[in-house]
C-alpha cells in the first residue's frame, strides 16, 4: 500500500511521508541524558504527539521509558488521589511490559489497579514507583502527552508537586531520570481557577522544568527530504528544492500546513481543471491552487484560531492593527492576548515585534476581518465582485486595469471624506477591492518587512506569476523618489521587471490617476488616489 500525506492524529513511517525527525530527536535525548525534566508545549498539530511516539523508541536502548496519554483519561478519573491512581496504575501496566517492572513494585501496582481506593493517596503510589526507579537495570523516563487534558484539575496539581519534590531530592532518593511532559499549554505557568475563589491562581508546581531551544517547525530542507521520497515513488519530475521552498514560503514550516499543502496536491488537484496529473500538480501554479482552497475550508486549526480571536477582544485588536492598519506590536510577555496567541501559535516574536505565524494564518486572518458582513456590504467590495471578469486574462491578472479603476472608483465613493478616514482605511479599501477579484484562482499576503503605517507591500500569487504593489501615504516628491527606488531594488528580490505603487495623496490639488515610470530596468506603474 502506497504511503500518504497525513494530516490527523500521529504519524507512521511505514504509512506516511514524514520529516526525517533524528536530529531532533538527537537533540532531546541530549536533554534527557542531563536528567532534565521539560515540557513540549507547542501549538495544536504541531507534531507533539509524532515526536514523542518517536522519541520513546529513540531512547528505549538506553532507558526504560513509560508513556501515557492523559487523553486516554476520563474525567471521573481526576475526581480525587484514589480515582487517579487507579486510572494512573492501570494505564501504567498496559504501557510497559509486565516483565519488564521489578517484581515488588508490577505487584503494588496491579493491587492499586485492582480496584479503586487501595492507593488512598499520592504518598502511597510515588513509594512504589520510587521503588521501581531504585530497582530498574534501566534509568526510567516518564512521558505523559496531552496533560492538558488534567491541567484543571487538583489532583494533577498535586501530582506534579510530587514528581517537583522527588526532582528536588533527586540525589538522595531513586526518582524518575526525566520526565517529558506535552501539551498546547505551558505547564510551567499553568492557571486555574478554583471553585471557592474568584480570580485566577497561578501555581508553578512544574518551575522546575528545564528551558531549550530545539525547532519543531521544519525548514524548506525538511520538507525537501519528505519530497524526496515522495518523488522515488512517483517520479513527478517536480523540483524539490524549488518546490519545498515554495510551500515553506506559506507555512513557515507548521506541520499541520505542510502537509496539508501536499496532501492536497497529492490527492485533490490531479485530474481536475488545469492539472491533468501529478506533475502538473507539483508547481508553483499547483501550489497557489492548493493554498487557496486551504485558507477558505473548514478545520479544526482554522476554528481554533477564530475562536481565540473571538474569545479574546485584546488579540483581535492586535491582529487589526498588524494586519490592517499597519501598526507594529511589540512584545510583551505580560500581556494576555499576545501569551494565548503565542502560545497557539497563531503569532511568532520577530526582534521585538510580533509578527503572524505564516502567510496562511495572515491570508485567514485577512479574510476574518475583510469579509465580514460589514465589509462584505461596502461600496468598494461590490464594485470588485461586480467588475471582477474584466480584469482576468488567460495568463493572469490586468493590474494596471486594477489600478486604474480602483483609482476612478476610489474617488468617485470616497473623494469627499475627510483625511484621517481615508487614512486609516485606503488599505483596507484596496484590499476589499482586490478580495473578489483574486477569490478563487489566486492568493495574496503582506511582506512582514515592509509592513507599517506608511508603506505596505503586498504580494499577489495568481496562475503562476505573481505582482508586487506597494501601497504607500504621499509625502512628497522627494518621498516618493525613494519608494520607487525601494520598490525597484524589491523587484529584484522576486525577479519581476514590471511593479505597482499605489499612493493615497490628501492634498487639495493632487492629480489624480496612473503614469508609468522607467527605473533602471524596472517598469512601474504608480497610481495616485
Amino acid at each position: 500500500m502506497s504511503k500518504i500525506f497525513n494530516t490527523t492524529a500521529n504519524c507512521i513511517p511505514e504509512k506516511h511521508y514524514m520529516v526525517d525527525l533524528t536530529d531532533r530527536l538527537r537533540q532531546f535525548k541530549i536533554i534527557v541524558d542531563r536528567g532534565d525534566y521539560f515540557t513540549i508545549n507547542r501549538a495544536r498539530q504541531y507534531g507533539k504527539t509524532t515526536t514523542l511516539l518517536a522519541l520513546a523508541k529513540y531512547l528505549r536502548n538506553d532507558y526504560q521509558v513509560i508513556r501515557l496519554d492523559f487523553q486516554r483519561f476520563s474525567e471521573a478519573s481526576f475526581a480525587n488521589e484514589g480515582s487517579f491512581i487507579f486510572a494512573l496504575a492501570k494505564r501504567i501496566l498496559l504501557a510497559v511490559n509486565e516483565s519488564e517492572i521489578p517484581e515488588e513494585p508490577r505487584k503494588q501496582l496491579a493491587f492499586f489497579a485492582g480496584k479503586k481506593g487501595n492507593a488512598e493517596t499520592l504518598d502511597d503510589l510515588f513509594i512504589v514507583l520510587n521503588e521501581w526507579c531504585e530497582q530498574s537495570e534501566k534509568p526510567v523516563v516518564l512521558m505523559i502527552d496531552e496533560v492538558d487534558q488534567a491541567s484543571n484539575y487538583q489532583v494533577f496539581l498535586n501530582f506534579l508537586a510530587q514528581l517537583r519534590a522527588n526532582y528536588i531530592e533527586r540525589d538522595l532518593i531513586a526518582t524518575f531520570h526525566s520526565v517529558i511532559l506535552a501539551g498546547v499549554h505551558d505547564i510551567k505557568n499553568l492557571r486555574r481557577k478554583f471553585v471557592a475563589q474568584e480570580e485566577h491562581n497561578t501555581n508553578s508546581p512544574w518551575n522546575v522544568a528545564a528551558d531549550y531551544n530545539i525547532d519543531m517547525s521544519f525548514s524548506a530542507a525538511d520538507i525537501a527530504g519528505m519530497l524526496r521520497e515522495y518523488e522515488n515513488d512517483y517520479a513527478t519530475g517536480m523540483n524539490l528544492e524549488a518546490i519545498a521552498q515554495e510551500i515553506y514560503e506559506y507555512t513557515s514550516g507548521y506541520p499541520f500546513l505542510v502537509s496539508r499543502i501536499c496532501k492536497y496536491l497529492d490527492e485533490t488537484l490531479p485530474g481536475t481543471g488545469g492539472f491533468p496529473d501529478r506533475t502538473a500538480a507539483w508547481t508553483k501554479e499547483g501550489i497557489t491552487k492548493a493554498v487557496g482552497a486551504i485558507v477558505v475550508e473548514e478545520n479544526t486549526l482554522f476554528e481554533s484560531l477564530i475562536d481565540k480571536v473571538n474569545l479574546y477582544p485584546d488579540l483581535r485588536e492586535i491582529l487589526y492593527d498588524i494586519l490592517i492598519n499597519g501598526a507594529d506590536v511589540y512584545y510583551n510577555p505580560d500581556s494576555v492576548a499576545i501569551s494565548v496567541a503565542k502560545m497557539f501559535g497563531f503569532v511568532k516574536k520577530a526582534d521585538s515585534k510580533i509578527i503572524i505565524a505564516n502567510r496562511i494564518f495572515e491570508t485567514r486572518l485577512y479574510n476574518y476581518f475583510l469579509l465580514s458582513e460589514e465589509n462584505r456590504t461596502t461600496d468598494i467590495y461590490r464594485l470588485g465582485v461586480r467588475e471582477k471578469y474584466q480584469f482576468i486574462r488567460d495568463d493572469g491578472l490586468d493590474m494596471e486595469l486594477i489600478l486604474e479603476r480602483f483609482v476612478v472608483s476610489f474617488d468617485d465613493l470616497y473623494g469627499d471624506r475627510e483625511q484621517k478616514f481615508k487614512e486609516e482605511d485606503g488599505r483596507k479599501f484596496f484590499l476589499l477591492y482586490l478580495r473578489p477579484i483574486i477569490n478563487g484562482e489566486g492568493n495574496y499576503y503582506i511582506e512582514s518587512r515592509t509592513r507599517n503605517m506608511e508603506r505596505t507591500d503586498i504580494i499577489i500569487d495568481y496562475k503562476a506569476k505573481q505582482y508586487v504593489i506597494e501601497l504607500k501615504l504621499w509625502h512628497g516628491n522627494a518621498y516618493n523618489t525613494r519608494g520607487e527606488k525601494q520598490l525597484s531594488d524589491y523587484l529584484d528580490y522576486y525577479h519581476l521587471n514590471k511593479g505597482y505603487m499605489l499612493s493615497f495623496n490628501f492634498n487639495q490639488k493632487k492629480e489624480i490617476g496612473l503614469k508609468k515610470i522607467q527605473v533602471g530596468n524596472k517598469l512601474l506603474v504608480e497610481a495616485v488616489v
